[in-house]
């Protein structure tokens, strides 16, 4: 049998299972990250023909990069949309700036895009510029809101380091350093009816800790539960991280908040053993799995939970090693792996 680009394959499949029908839709609820961080990827116009070929409904897109929303136009992709973390600064306290942010970046192509979300920075809490987030949130909304643009929700990104505890998943709590940013952000969250949008990377848990982390219960490969918290049965460490910022938001009065899952993935190259083209196309096969199948994780069994692969393509102006190698497909757009 000829090969068969793996993501194509399996997006195949998630198109069979969960199609939207609607204006600018027919979009699989799997997304992929479009990272730009190389001097050899090719244009905006093929890598959104690549998405298009390989069933690609959903895009992350880390800043509004204009090429890649001209690019965009009309083809049915839905997009999150990224504020620059260096841009937070400038943008807090200035109406008139988050206005001019909006009126140059997403109002021009409104009739021609569906963006999902609209993500204020991206893993800055914690850190110093945590303190930006709420308030520019709070500024898109009322943009949003004026414009009647229901549809799309304003979010951001955080990654696992915003836990402080994190094991059992039940103990679940945002750091100290972040816990109080996040409070305010959890509860502009509940109100609006929008997601946390969270990184879940169980490659870094599994190499920084192999002798603790079993590989199957890192990839989702476990036959039997691996950890027991209280009543419920954890199979792998993906559902444990994300029960992790359930019961951290839960603490702060955000219980009925949803996540999306903006990031995760496993590198193909520079770690040694931990990272084979093998590993990677395991992790992501059943990452796409588990996500369209719509089981929820054991907090929330059924839940739909939305996910994107990080990343597109691998990036050599990342910092060397591992963060080289997240790719889906390499610069000349052939697949890192495939599936036969």
């Amino acid at each position: 049998m000829a090969a068969v680009p793996w993501v194509a394959l399996f997006l195949s499949f998630a198109a069979t299972i969960h199609n939207h029908i609607g204006l600018v839709e027919a979009s699989v609820d799997i997304g992929v990250c479009y990272g730009m961080l190389g001097d050899d990827l090719p244009a905006a116009t093929e890598v959104v023909n690549l998405y298009k070929i390989n069933g690609i409904g959903k895009m992350r897109l880390f800043d509004p990069n204009p090429a890649a929303l001209e690019a965009l136009r009309g083809k049915e992709i839905d997009v999150s949309l990224g504020i620059r973390n260096e841009d937070l600064p400038q943008l807090t306290g200035s109406a008139d700036a988050v206005n001019s942010w909006f009126a140059t970046n997403v109002e021009p192509y409104l009739n021609d895009i569906v963006f999902n979300y609209i993500s204020v920075g991206n893993e800055v809490i914690p850190g110093s510029l945590g303190i930006y987030v709420l308030p520019v949130m709070q500024s898109l909304q009322k943009i949003l809101d004026d414009r009647n643009l229901a549809g799309i929700k304003v979010s951001t990104v955080v990654p696992g380091s915003a836990l402080g505890v994190s094991f059992p998943p039940s103990s679940g709590e945002f750091a100290l350093e972040a816990s109080s940013v996040m409070s305010g952000i959890v509860a502009f969250l509940a109100q609006r009816g929008s997601p946390l949008l969270i990184n879940v990377y169980p490659y870094f848990s599994y190499a920084s800790d192999p002798v603790n982390i079993r590989l199957d219960y890192a990839q989702f490969t476990a036959t039997s539960p691996v950890v027991k918290d209280g009543e419920l049965s954890y199979y792998n460490l993906f559902d444990a991280a994300v029960d992790s910022f359930l019961a951290a938001m839960e603490k702060v009065g955000g219980a009925n908040v949803d996540v999306v899952v903006s990031e995760s993935g496993w590198p193909s190259d520079g770690n040694g053993n931990f990272t084979t083209p093998e590993l990677a196309g395991t992790y992501n096969r059943n990452f796409l799995k588990h996500i369209t199948s719509n089981a929820g994780t054991p907090k929330r069994p059924g839940a739909y939970i939305e996910g994107y692969i990080f990343a597109m393509f691998n990036e050599n102006q990342k910092p060397e090693g591992v963060e080289q190698h997240f790719g889906l497909f390499h610069p000349n757009m052939q697949p890192v792996y495939s599936i036969y």
